[in-house]
């Protein structure tokens, strides 16, 4: 079974320039809750001075009419973060690092070490309060500022997140560039540290690589993918990096190699077309 975590609201939204009306975002994830998605990332609890586009993110999480069996989580980069989280109730929240040093230190401004010292008590009270954590892992195969990063090195950081207490670890092509084989080279190396239940593969698709890369990650075992409706989104901090995969083609895809996906197409299109005029 495919579990797709859509990550549109948040990622999606977080580099539109044109603010988003809070009543359109509310929109937006009340009509993918009606797509058979099974995790919706509907915000972060960032500040609102480097990403103003989520600054209502409390707002969203109270306004959103939440369906059974879904997970609304959120985007969490410290304690303050977390207490704003909680507050709104979020079912699962998610910290974030990368496997590039220049990378953190453009989109958190910290080493790679600080960033994780960081999210050790906010892991440690959300695990307190019985809320599962995500661990992101940025530029995992490509840096826009170092270029090549070693599988080596990406492997450690997964074993610090894994080390830390998160749950599960989405995978990340930041700039989109990695190719299958680059792919299949990290995945066998980092299923020796962790198994494929607790994986995900978040791809860009900037060189047009993102279906081929799911496809591969599928047939190592990999069966959670995160994606975005209409492949919206990107990264303010990765100069070059394009959106995220569609949600639509990557359910075809993985759908036509065999895998189970329950996502409703034509409801998923629906709710595109909430948040299309927005954009």
């Amino acid at each position: 079974m495919i579990r797709i975590v859509e990550v549109g609201p948040r990622d999606g939204l977080q580099n539109e320039s044109k603010t988003i009306p809070t009543a359109t975002k509310v929109a937006f994830i009340d009509a993918l809750s009606q797509a058979g998605l099974q995790e919706i990332e509907a915000s972060a609890f960032v500040s609102p001075k480097w990403i103003p586009q989520l600054a209502d993110a409390a707002d969203v999480f109270q306004r959103i009419t939440r369906a059974p069996g879904i997970l609304y989580s959120a985007l969490v980069p410290n304690e303050q973060g977390l207490d704003r989280a909680m507050a709104a109730k979020v079912d699962k929240i998610a910290v974030f690092t990368a496997a590039s040093e220049s990378f953190n230190q453009k989109n958190i401004n910290a080493t790679i070490a600080e960033s994780i010292e960081r999210f050790v008590p906010v892991i440690k009270r959300a695990k307190g309060s019985t809320l599962p954590v995500r661990g992101y892992i940025s530029t995992a195969w490509w840096c826009p500022y170092e270029g090549r990063i070693a599988v080596a090195k990406t492997v450690d950081v997964v074993k610090q997140l894994v080390d830390a207490g998160c749950d599960d670890l989405s995978i990340g092509d930041t700039i989109g560039k990695a190719e299958p084989g680059q792919v299949r080279e990290l995945i066998e190396q980092l299923l020796k540290v962790v198994p494929a239940a607790r994986l995900a593969m978040h791809f860009h698709d900037t060189y047009h690589h993102a279906v081929a890369n799911a496809i591969e990650s599928y047939k190592l075992g990999i069966t959670t993918f995160d994606s975005s409706a209409g492949g919206i989104g990107g990264c303010p901090y990765a100069p070059g990096a394009s959106g995220n995969v569609a949600t639509e083609a990557l359910v075809a895809a993985l759908r036509s190699v065999g895998g189970r996906c329950d996502v409703d197409l034509a409801k998923l299109a629906a709710a595109r077309a909430v948040i299309a005029p927005a954009l």
